[in-house]
């Protein structure tokens, strides 16, 4: 019996809404530890937005009904420094699937490095969604993974892209704000 695995597509949409993160993010070079909890919005975009047209532009692509464009928007209060830092941003991102479980992200800005990022995504055997980036000096991986609808986990790995010494790994615990969902 052949299992029916989920697509990307699938995944996008049981991602949608709106999530508490607690996030503990490891600094293995400066050998220091960053806990932060977050408030992210992940909302889906139509494909004629404006800032996924820009995007599309930049790397010289048009539409098509394939592409999945999302938004994710954070709020976030970090450990890091004594005063505890409060950040917010917002990332654009486009899947374009090769088929059902590949494809490429394109963001408007990266995580590890802000530059315009360019991504491979894999979803796995066991439904984990896996994103590796190649920035100009480091290499991120992450694993997204849904422990039940209402849960979802991350891991990330971040090397240098010379040596591929391990910078930076984190986890993140992400629960669904299920008041906020429709009926």
């Amino acid at each position: 019996m052949t299992k029916n695995l989920i697509t990307i597509n699938q995944f996008i949409k049981k991602s949608l809404g709106e999530w508490k993160s607690i996030r503990s993010t490891h600094s293995l070079a400066f050998q220091e530890v960053e806990n932060s909890t977050s408030k992210i919005l992940i909302k889906d975009l139509e494909i004629k937005n404006e800032n996924v047209v820009q995007l599309l532009e930049k790397h010289n692509l048009s539409s098509s009904p394939s592409i999945l464009a999302i938004s994710i928007s954070w709020h976030a209060i970090s450990d890091w420094d004594i005063d505890q830092k409060f950040e917010e941003d917002q990332n654009i991102l486009l899947f374009l699937p090769k088929n059902k479980k590949k494809g490429i992200v394109l963001r408007n800005k990266g995580y590890i490095e802000s530059t315009i990022s360019y991504s491979e995504y894999l979803i796995d055997e066991n439904e984990n969604l896996h994103i590796e980036t190649i920035y100009n000096s480091t290499i991120s991986k992450e694993r997204i993974c849904f422990l039940s609808n209402h849960i979802r986990s991350r891991y990330s790995v971040t090397r240098n892209r010379e040596n591929k010494a391990v910078i930076q790994t984190s986890h993140t615990s992400e629960i669904r704000n299920i008041s906020t969902l429709k009926d």
